[in-house]
């Protein structure tokens, strides 16, 4: 199966789109690095060591068998990634930029892609092997998003996925100290907010609901040229001040999400779990019809 990654990899570094987004990235980056407590002395050397830049000169070819990013510069923040729900990227040209971004941004943010885990139920054996050939990990089982990120700053990448897999993973980290670490890229929350009914959002998806004010949003930029593969998408993170400001019972809300009452639920579900009522009729989660 031949992709031609290094086709898609010079076009998006050389588009408006790539220069934009990097600047809204960057934005969002410094105030999680500082969030994050970066050790004063080495909170710019970290800032400085990002190669937020847009310059395609060091990037435009790819030597065969190098894996950009493996060997992070001494004082960069120590990001992991777990990406959620590209597609069939073999058959598909939307998630085949949206995985182009993916390694672009891990490579402009030194987080080494062994470090890197990704899943899609939809990935045929071609794709996984393929993956697996550019150094990500490629994980074995379907979490529906349940994903906790045990302490460590985690950048979620969940381009145009089903709003019960970012209500998953919020119910997986539900906590001041969980979320403070996250930072996710995917359908706008706010966007969310504006088409849903409020007391759909509430019922259905209760910790999107729940964490709306407690969270910051950068839009990434809309142009012509990716119009159909990153609009209404954003950068997502949650700055400890709002976080506290939330009512008190916010964190004791428990409840485990089960979606018997979602119509137009997008989410795949774990074989291994039991079937909901819900789970009948679902329609793919992502970027790509199925084929």
């Amino acid at each position: 199966m031949t992709i031609p990654f290094s086709f898609n990899r010079k076009d998006l570094l050389l588009s408006d789109f790539w220069s934009l987004a990097l600047e809204t990235i960057n934005s969002c980056l410094k105030k999680h690095l500082e969030q994050l407590k970066v050790p004063e002395g080495t909170l710019s050397e970290a800032l400085g060591n990002l190669h937020l830049d847009s310059s395609p000169n060091e990037s435009a070819a790819v030597t065969p068998g190098f894996i950009p990013g493996e060997n992070p510069v001494p004082g960069t923040c120590c990001w992991k990634c777990v990406c959620y729900g590209i597609g069939n990227f073999a058959t598909c040209v939307i998630a085949r930029h949206q995985l182009t971004f993916l390694l672009l941004f891990l490579e402009k943010c030194q987080i080494p892609r062994r470090h890197c885990w990704v899943y899609d139920p939809l990935f045929s054996q071609q794709e996984i092997a393929v993956l697996k050939s550019l150094g990500v990990t490629v994980l074995s089982e379907n979490e529906e998003g349940r994903r906790s990120v045990h302490g460590e700053p985690t950048i979620f990448y969940m381009p145009h996925c089903g709003t019960a897999l970012y209500n998953n993973l919020l119910c997986s980290n539900w906590s001041v100290d969980a979320l403070a670490k996250m930072l996710i890229i995917g359908n706008s929350f706010r966007g969310l907010e504006e088409r849903l009914l409020a007391r759909i959002l509430q019922k259905n998806y209760a910790y999107i609901a729940k964490v709306l004010k407690g969270l910051e949003e950068l839009e990434l930029p809309e142009t012509s040229q990716y119009t159909d593969v990153f609009n209404d998408t954003s950068i997502h993170w949650f700055p400890v001040q709002k976080l506290r400001r939330l009512p008190t019972d916010t964190w004791a809300f428990r409840e485990e999400p089960d979606y018997q009452d979602c119509e137009d639920l997008e989410i795949i579900r774990n074989k291994g779990r039991a079937p909901s009522a819900a789970d009948q009729n679902l329609p793919w989660q992502g970027s790509c019809p199925q084929r």
